[in-house]
């Protein structure tokens, strides 16, 4: 059986998220292709396909939340992403156990849901919807109209769990702002969820975005559970491979797998990218020695970070004051002079990407 070592991992994993090299692909395709992108806070996905995608614009993706060819809905691990409408309507079936773990074990709302029906709630928070989009605290404050003995708080929560509700625009529309409110994707799109997209097909767009994996990735990606069945149903399609500790990867035939000595140029990555996300073992693009020094934030927040030779090697912020942006990048480690060079070069581009029109600054760091 072939083993895959940690290079060749990260070098698949890293052409299967353009990060390469970017390509022309249009921002719908490039959604599609992912698997969606971590949307945990408004802005990421932009500088997520900044990063991916050849003279991309802001505006590119703001029209396709505002079309409503793209939208922003809790799918895989119970959190935010955003999507294509079609994959919306797809995926958000296959993730309900998610949901139904969360109304069971919410630290913060199980106990005031307990002995409610759960059929009720959601058919009357459908009805409310269907009046107009509505706002967490809005929609709370007229459920507990029908239950005063049940926290608002509680009941808006559980809407949000029981049905596949959508953040619409003005909320992470690129130079807007506007709190999260929902609607259901029903009303939004127009069309009805798809029942009929399978877990199976659920795992092949995960391998294609991010394999080869094992069962473990998989799961960690989706936050579903008991997924080697599905796998085992697949076995026949797919390549097996090891990782260099013995356990078993799968992956799709015809994806690419470079050669691992392929070069990777540095590159900034969006806050909560998947990239560092969507496995259990993040070793193909993050060592726990990185992952100590990045990745331990306050709040479980992921910030932006810096690939150097395509794995994790620091991380990077904008600061705005007084019409200056500057881009703070604190870097771990030796870095080769030719590396510091392009992540200069590169640092200009997001700036001029994130910032236009203020004066830029660069200012690389080393931690204490």
């Amino acid at each position: 059986m072939k083993v895959l070592g940690t290079r060749a991992l990260n070098r698949a994993l890293l052409a299967r998220q353009f990060l390469l090299q970017r390509v022309k692909l249009s921002p719908l395709e490039a959604v599609h292709q992912l698997a969606g992108l971590q949307a945990q806070a408004p802005f990421p996905p932009y500088f997520g396909l900044w990063s991916r995608l050849h003279e991309f614009s802001p505006d590119d993706l703001a029209r396709l939340l505002l079309d409503r060819s793209v939208v922003r809905i809790v799918l895989m691990r119970g959190t935010v992403h955003l999507v294509t409408a079609d994959d919306c309507l797809r995926l958000r079936p296959l993730v309900q156990p998610i949901m139904d773990r969360d109304l069971r074990t919410n630290t913060s709302h199980a106990r005031s849901l307990a002995g409610m029906d759960l059929e009720e709630l959601s058919a009357e928070a459908r009805r409310l919807l269907a009046e107009e989009p509505r706002t967490g605290v809005q929609l709370g404050t007229l459920l507990a109209r029908r239950w005063p003995d049940r926290p608002p708080a509680s009941l808006s929560h559980a809407a949000r769990g029981l049905l596949p509700l959508v953040q619409i625009p003005p909320r992470a529309v690129w130079g807007r702002s506007g709190k999260p409110t929902y609607a259901t994707a029903e009303d939004w799109l127009d069309r009805p969820l798809d029942a009929k997209t399978s877990l199976e097909e659920m795992v092949l767009r995960y391998l294609a975005a991010f394999g080869p994996a094992s069962v473990a990735d998989i799961q960690a990606w989706s936050g579903l559970t008991r997924l080697g069945e599905v796998v085992e149903r697949l076995r026949t399609r797919l390549l097996v491979f090891h990782n260099e500790q013995g356990r078993e990867l799968f992956d799709l035939p015809e994806a690419p797998r470079p050669d691992p000595e392929t070069p990777a140029p540095p590159r900034f990555i969006a806050e909560y990218d998947n990239l560092l996300l969507a496995h259990a073992d993040r070793g193909r693009v993050l060592s726990e020695q990185m992952r100590r020094q990045v990745l331990t934030t306050p709040n479980a927040v992921i910030p932006g970070t810096v690939l150097v030779d395509g794995f994790v090697r620091g991380r990077w912020r904008i600061e705005r004051e007084r019409g200056t942006a500057t881009l703070d990048v604190e870097l771990h480690g030796r870095i080769p002079k030719p590396d510091l060079a392009a992540l200069d070069s590169a640092g200009a581009d997001l700036l001029r990407f994130a910032a236009p029109g203020e004066i830029h600054r660069t200012r690389f760091t080393a931690p204490a």
